[in-house]
């Protein structure tokens, strides 16, 4: 029936490493009945982009070089999304009896299992019931509205998330803020109006206190065995298995030709 694993990377890495690690897990899930669970969170303020978006219609190239935030583009659809001081999870799996077959199902599942994790808090979220039109036919980045099944608190995104599905497999991942960084994001994107950081929040202003990535991850890791009933099993990648990460890192991830045009290369 398929196993569950859990890759927790508690040292800061290199967005262009997430971003192929999440690819690598995405491929096992296409191979296996195993179910693939991952937090990590970034070495320095980097904007991903959704794998369709044009960059110059939604990050400054020039502000993101001055201000050292570095650009990758993801494999999964969505908005632009700042990463920096948060929890970054990742769901990999094929498992269409517990997620569903549809995209909406299996994220709306996801959305539950991370508003138990919030809960274990003691925070009160709930999920957006609609999507602004406005929002959606927009270049805005991903926290300036909440999307139909988002995590909110309070009318306030504090979950963004992102899905990619092939046949019966799919890859989910989301950014969980520990703290906003409004100015940041407004100055590397573009049409973002920083009075709108009404609609957006952070793990640390809901509590009321500074909580840390590892603390935080914890919270979701027991969210999602409750919620799902089950026990994840710590997953540790081989070397060989690394050493096929940075092959599809330097082939795509840390590529001009993928992140700034688009260009897929040939599957490693």
């Amino acid at each position: 029936m398929g196993e569950w694993f859990i890759l927790f990377n508690r040292d800061p890495l290199p967005g262009s490493w997430n971003m192929a690690v999440d690819e690598y897990l995405f491929r096992l899930a296409q191979n296996s009945s195993n179910t693939y669970f991952r937090f990590y969170t970034w070495l320095r303020p980097t904007a991903s982009l959704g794998c369709s978006q044009d960059v110059s219609r939604v990050v400054n190239l020039e502000e993101c070089q001055k201000r050292g935030v570095d650009v990758v583009r993801r494999m999964t659809g969505g908005k632009m999304v700042l990463h920096h001081l948060e929890v970054t999870y990742s769901v990999a799996s094929s498992r269409t009896d517990i997620f569903t077959a549809t995209l909406e199902g299996s994220y709306r599942l996801i959305s539950q299992a991370l508003v138990k994790g919030l809960e274990l808090m003691g925070l009160k979220p709930t999920l957006a019931s609609t999507t602004v039109s406005a929002y959606a036919r927009s270049n805005l980045p991903c926290f300036a509205y909440p999307a139909r099944n988002e995590v909110e608190i309070n009318g306030k995104k504090i979950i963004g998330s992102a899905q990619k599905r092939t046949g019966s497999a799919f890859i989910q991942h989301g950014s969980i803020p520990l703290v906003k960084e409004i100015e940041l994001l407004s100055a590397i994107s573009f049409g973002l109006d920083p009075s709108r950081q009404g609609s957006m929040t952070s793990l640390s202003d809901e509590l009321g206190w500074e909580i840390g990535y590892e603390e935080a991850a914890e919270y979701f890791r027991q969210g999602f065995e409750q919620y799902f009933g089950l026990e994840l099993r710590p997953l540790e990648l081989k070397p060989e298995e690394l050493e096929l990460i940075k092959r599809i890192e330097t082939s795509k991830y840390a590529s001009p030709r993928w992140t700034l045009e688009k260009l897929e290369p040939a599957e490693v």
